[in-house]
């Protein structure tokens, strides 16, 4: 009986520390689809919601009764929700257009935050994110589903440290699906993610924010020489005011990137091609990559990446375990993202390269 007690007890101990290690996020807006991830998250007891900042009584209501969420949680404004909580960091779930006013209430207050993809709608804002956060001493983070793919991690560890197809020679990369509104996503986010202001464009931003931040990330930073894309609109009776499919050509010293981004697969995609001097290197999906050189055509056995989402890696940051340099989601990457971005759109509405350099 007495160590059926102390194994209890150690039980108890063990996950109170756990609890303890667990995040406290504030969470700003509901309008992005992806706040489900955050929402699952808590659900499973991977962390814990400090509150809610969201306006909109019907998108409240429909949290509430999906996720059996508490009226306590819930604040008007995410001003308001810093006023009676402080949580270790804020998440920001609203439209691309207000991520530099999250940073902006966030930073004073040295909060740090990490936005959906991409980082801002334009150069301007992304750059006065930048100085925000190198005057407060805060974080903010940009997070994408392609982050934490095991494949993409173990393309750039085969690629820049064990130098196993040679210096890059072209990248591919396929994003998108077959549209928003064709898949489901809710009403409250095609608002403003078919609205080219809020969005900052229609696929060219939604997926062509993908490609450019695995290739900054591969060339290690490096910021290209010229930018070239081309925009169609396929379905302008459903999507009227952005464009919906995007061909991005990113140049550099020695590479060329191809970024393809469109709402009108036939399928959901998300790959990744790299091409060496001395091979090749494509990752399907998440967990299936292939190695091919001159004589062979390979299956790569993949390996759990180190973080498997965007809470432990948020939590190490915070902490100081880990500094976010050259990585996918630090700040230096994702303000190059803005500029191909901004390139991009340019170049696809006044027909021409646009030099970055």
């Amino acid at each position: 009986m007495k160590k059926i007690l102390l194994s209890f007890c150690f039980l108890i101990y063990v996950l109170q520390i756990n609890a303890q290690k667990l995040l406290r996020v504030g969470v700003a807006g509901l309008t992005h689809d992806h706040v489900h991830n955050i929402m699952n998250q808590w659900r499973r007891g991977e962390v814990l919601i400090a509150g809610i900042a969201e306006a909109d009584p019907q998108l409240i209501a429909r949290f509430k009764k999906s996720y059996n969420l508490p009226d306590s949680l819930f604040y008007k404004s995410l001003t308001e929700l810093l006023q009676h909580t402080k949580p270790d960091a804020v998440l920001a779930y609203n439209s691309i257009i207000e991520h530099l006013s999250v940073v902006e209430i966030c930073a004073p207050k040295g909060i740090s935050v990490m936005v959906e993809k991409p980082l801002a709608t334009t150069v301007k804002d992304a750059e006065r994110i930048v100085a925000l956060a190198k005057q407060y001493h805060i974080n903010v983070l940009t997070n994408y589903e392609t982050t934490w793919y095991n494949t993409n991690q173990q393309i750039n560890e085969m690629v820049n440290d064990e130098h196993e197809i040679g210096d890059i020679r072209k990248m591919i990369v396929h994003d998108g699906h077959n549209g928003p509104k064709e898949i489901g996503c809710s009403k409250d986010f095609l608002n403003w993610l078919t609205d080219s202001i809020k969005n900052g464009g229609g696929a060219i931003r939604d997926f062509g924010c993908y490609g450019a931040n695995l290739m900054t990330w591969l060339m290690k930073g490096i910021a290209p020489i010229s930018v070239t894309a081309i925009t169609k609109h396929i379905k302008p009776d459903v999507y009227s005011n952005v464009d919906d499919d995007a061909t991005i050509l990113v140049e550099y010293p020695t590479a060329t990137g191809i970024i393809e981004a469109s709402w009108n697969w036939p399928f959901g995609i998300k790959d990744l091609e790299v091409f060496g001097v001395s091979g090749y290197l494509h990752a399907l999906n998440p967990n299936v990559l292939q190695k091919r050189n001159k004589n062979n055509y390979d299956s790569v056995v993949v390996k759990p990446a180190v973080y498997k989402d965007n809470l432990p890696y948020l939590a190490d940051v915070l902490s100081g375990k880990i500094k976010p340099v050259n990585d996918l989601s630090c700040l230096e990457n994702n303000l190059i993202v803005v500029k191909i971005l901004e390139a991009a759109s340019r170049s696809a509405k006044e027909g021409k390269k646009i030099m970055l350099n």
